[in-house]
């Protein structure tokens, strides 16, 4: 799986939340920076030639879809962000967000009690 731009990640959010999509849609579910329709139409073409999403046609029209779901990419993205961030050690990952602060005494009690249950 190729890894996607800023934008091509915005923009599979958008496809993973209305399920389908023409290119008019996708526009009106961006709030910053819109794009031109024809810029936008350009970057979902390369999703579709990453594998990323697929089209119905209707006439001249295209009705796009993903074809990878958010799952799969969530996973993916993760495991390649703690390769190369974390030298591939979630212990080194949960680490960092405890010393940024960004995880609390509580839910790593609470990931812990998720870790026993699943032995």
């Amino acid at each position: 799986m190729q890894k996607l731009t800023n934008k091509e990640e915005e923009i599979m959010h958008i496809l993973w939340k209305l399920e389908k999509a023409f290119v008019k849609d996708v526009l009106a579910e961006i709030t910053n920076d819109k794009p031109h329709y024809n810029t936008l139409s350009t970057i979902i073409r390369n999703l579709e030639d990453k594998g990323f999403v697929a089209y119905n046609a209707y006439g001249k029209t295209h009705q796009y879809y993903p074809i990878v779901t958010k799952e799969d990419y969530k996973k993916r993205f993760m495991t390649a962000a703690i390769d190369n961030y974390f030298n591939n050690s979630y212990k080194n990952m949960v680490s960092f967000f405890a010393k940024e602060e960004k995880i609390s005494v509580d839910e790593l009690k609470e990931i812990i009690a998720l870790i026993e249950k699943q032995k």
